[in-house]
């Protein structure tokens, strides 16, 4: 077997998404949408980061939000490693003529636990997120348990 075919195969079998392993959600064919999800489970954040408008902002749970390509991508790659995004069912509806909010539902797995999540974005017309507000569902003491 060639170096390149054992880094092909080694890919295909790893947990990160991939494109022998296209990602689908359950109601939901937004191209932007599954870049970010197949992005992040990569852990590549620069992409997730460039499907933000320039100044786009993600509100994660438990931080303030934060704008721009370069600070997604940095609070990325210092918060977001290890983490397996499960994203499971969606929807998208316009909200005027040049937005659309997609709201995605499912898990995300850490080394330390699990989580049911919801994620809301906001798209603008040229198909960028303007908008990530990542919600934890969870019961009060279990929201408190996960906080550092």
């Amino acid at each position: 077997m060639t170096d390149a075919s054992e880094a092909q195969t080694t890919s295909a079998t790893s947990v990160d998404r991939n494109a022998a392993e296209p990602l689908s959600i359950e109601g939901l064919s937004v191209p932007v949408i599954l870049r970010y999800f197949e992005a992040m489970n990569a852990g590549d954040y620069a992409t997730v980061a460039s499907s933000f408008a320039a100044e786009g902002v993600m509100n994660p749970p438990f931080e303030s939000s934060i704008v721009g390509h370069e600070a997604i991508a940095a609070y990325l790659d210092k918060e977001a490693r290890g983490m397996l995004l499960q994203p499971r069912q969606g929807v998208a509806q316009p909200l005027d003529v040049d937005t659309l909010e997609v709201t995605v539902t499912g898990k995300v797995q850490t080394p330390v636990f699990g989580v049911n999540v919801n994620w809301i974005f906001v798209l603008n017309s040229q198909n960028e997120i303007i908008l990530a507000r990542i919600k934890l569902i969870a019961s009060p003491q279990e929201l408190l348990s996960l906080r550092r």
